[in-house]
């Protein structure tokens, strides 16, 4: 097995994203001669503050925010139950939550906990492609709702809801609505002032930017309460910034803005091309999620009489990466709750791959991982007593 980093082709960038050259050239001299803490008075400790407030209005840029807005954390996850606990804390007599079938871990777990203590939680049904009836969100909202919090973009599917709608909705009714952006941020345009949200979450690693560093927009008109208490970011997240992080993510999301409508348009080519490309040649393949309505760079496509298990240690010895579902699921021996929610059965759900693109995809890397998914696919059918289901891989 070829082990050479440079050989890999990657399609698994709704798991995580290779640091871009120029990230890594801003974070650089935040590692090593400017280690200043942002809160100490002195040059190198106002140098490093000067830089987070850089960022702060490159993060803030990239979604249309006011700087100010821009709260730094240090996941994804974090931002999203900041979020939701802050929400969830406003008013005592509001415990009903609304959230969905498809949401990530981060939301679904910290839902299950709220449950425990007292809250109702609303999670509503998805259709086949994953997508949303705003219909359904209207008459669930109640005087009693705390918070509606959902996805933009699904993780599994790239499935893209009708936030604009959504946010009508719970403006009208006066409920703070928190989208999870994680998915979507960077990769489509948004601007948070047209959309009217309370937060929005979003990710550094999934931007081209190292792990351990996100952001949480908080609109200025909503009360925020904080969940790690501590004097820095204005009181709203306590604990020492990460300098070199924050950096990076302001250059990534810099990045981000500066080619984005030019960079999904290649990047849903290359998706497109892809995904055609194993329709035509695999016989029974399938498409799930809404094809109409979606990140320009996920695929998640259901292989016929295959267990995913197997086909990812195979693809693993031809250096291809995708997955299963969700980085932050697997391992776990339950079928994917995303497509059981959109109403597969097991077979399907098991058979199923996500493959995500990114900026570092090049269309050589499409047409050998095009020419060896197939034949990895006929390996496994081909080992399948006839008439056999298939098996969950020990």
């Amino acid at each position: 097995m070829n082990t050479d980093p440079q050989s890999v082709i990657y399609l698994d960038n709704n798991a995580t994203t290779q640091v871009d050259p120029a990230v890594f050239e801003a974070m650089t001299p935040w590692l090593r001669d400017e280690y200043g803490n942002p809160s100490s008075v002195y040059s190198l400790g106002r140098r490093a503050a000067s830089a987070i407030d850089h960022a702060r209005e490159q993060v803030a840029s990239l979604i249309s925010a006011a700087p100010s807005e821009i709260v730094f954390t240090s996941c994804g996850s974090e931002s999203i139950n900041s979020a939701i606990l802050s929400a969830a804390s406003l008013d005592p007599d509001k415990t009903h939550i609304i959230t969905t079938a498809v949401e990530h871990s981060a939301t679904v777990k910290l839902c299950e906990h709220l449950a425990r203590r007292g809250y109702e939680i609303t999670s509503l049904p998805v259709d086949s492609t994953g997508q949303l009836d705003p219909e359904r969100l209207a008459q669930a909202l109640r005087p009693d709702t705390a918070l509606v919090t959902l996805l933009w973009a699904n993780n599994e599917t790239g499935t893209l809801f009708p936030i604009k709608e959504i946010s009508r909705l719970t403006n009208a009714k006066k409920v703070p609505l928190h989208i999870d952006g994680v998915q979507g941020v960077g990769k489509l345009p948004l601007n948070v002032n047209e959309l009217g949200t309370q937060f929005l979450s979003l990710s550094g690693h999934k931007l081209h930017c190292p792990k351990g560093v996100a952001a949480l927009h908080v609109n200025k008109r909503m009360r925020f309460t904080p969940w790690l208490r501590g004097s820095q970011e204005n009181s709203r997240r306590g604990g020492t910034q990460n300098v070199a992080s924050i950096v990076g993510l302001g250059q990534a999301a810099a990045l981000a803005a500066s080619h984005l409508t030019e960079e999904a348009g290649s990047i849903a080519a290359l998706r497109d091309r892809f995904e055609n490309a194993l329709l035509a040649s695999i016989p029974g393949t399938e498409v799930n999620g809404d094809r109409a309505h979606r990140l320009p760079n996920t695929s998640n496509l259901a292989f016929p009489q295959v267990d995913s298990e197997a086909v990812l240690m195979l693809l693993d010895e031809e250096t291809i990466c995708c997955s299963a579902g969700s980085a932050c699921t697997s391992g776990s021996v339950h079928p994917s709750h995303v497509l059981k929610a959109m109403g597969f059965d097991n077979d399907r759900i098991r058979g199923s791959l996500r493959f995500s693109f990114g900026r570092f995809n090049t269309t050589a890397q499409i047409e050998t991982a095009c020419e060896a998914i197939p034949r990895v696919i006929a390996k496994l059918q081909q080992l399948r007593p006839s008439g056999s289901p298939v098996a969950m891989a020990s």
